[in-house]
């Protein structure tokens, strides 16, 4: 599909265990650019349908692309062309935020020459400098939020997905993460795309 959509969904149905409807014919559209949440309450499907648009989950049926890629027949160029911060923590407790970086830097495909560059400039971005050197379970929640939005965003991809990336986060916390999300779209022009209950920040950073 070749459109001006980064985002586009179209009649998105999703049935767990043949009886629990957790999407009903969802449809939607984001340019590229753009930059919107996804609004319910705790258990309306948003992890499920940014799954879907991530390409880790398959839909009972509708159709899904992600900068013109079909997230189904096309997983593999989805999952390279996007970011994506999961609701749940995803970084090494036992590991500090440097090497937790360095491993990605590595699975991204990083060139060895580049990687201890880019590692430093995203520890310096994220505000992590000071907490490089320790373990991740010394890391805030905050703190670990934004370890994962800077392995996210190693890459400068097109499109970024956050599930809930504020949640359970302080006012001071919420409010750094965001800082680095609409400074990272601003200068890259990146698509970003997020769920959250959060209604006072949809309403703040959504552009819908």
């Amino acid at each position: 599909m070749s459109d001006s959509f980064a985002v586009r969904a179209e009649n998105l149905v999703n049935v767990y265990e043949g009886t629990v409807r957790a999407l009903d014919s969802i449809t939607l559209s984001v340019e590229e650019g753009e930059l919107r949440a996804i609004v319910g309450p705790n258990g309306a499907g948003k992890t499920t349908l940014m799954s879907i648009l991530t390409a880790q989950r398959k839909p009972t049926s509708g159709d899904a692309w992600v900068l013109g890629h079909h997230v189904v027949r096309e997983s593999e160029k989805v999952r390279g062309t996007i970011g994506y911060v999961p609701q749940e923590f995803s970084v090494w407790n036992d590991l500090t935020g440097y090497e937790n970086l360095l491993i990605y830097a590595k699975l991204y495909g990083i060139p060895g020459d580049k990687r201890r560059r880019i590692v430093e400039e995203m520890l310096e971005f994220m505000e992590l400098r000071e907490a490089a050197g320790r373990q991740v379970r010394t890391y805030s929640g905050g703190m670990i939020r934004r370890l994962e939005l800077a392995i996210a965003l190693m890459v400068k991809l097109r499109v970024l997905f956050l599930d809930e990336p504020t949640i359970g986060l302080d006012p001071r916390a919420r409010a750094l993460v965001w800082s680095r999300v609409l400074e990272y779209k601003s200068e890259y022009g990146a698509t970003v795309v997020f769920n959250t209950h959060y209604m006072d920040e949809a309403e703040k950073y959504s552009e819908v």
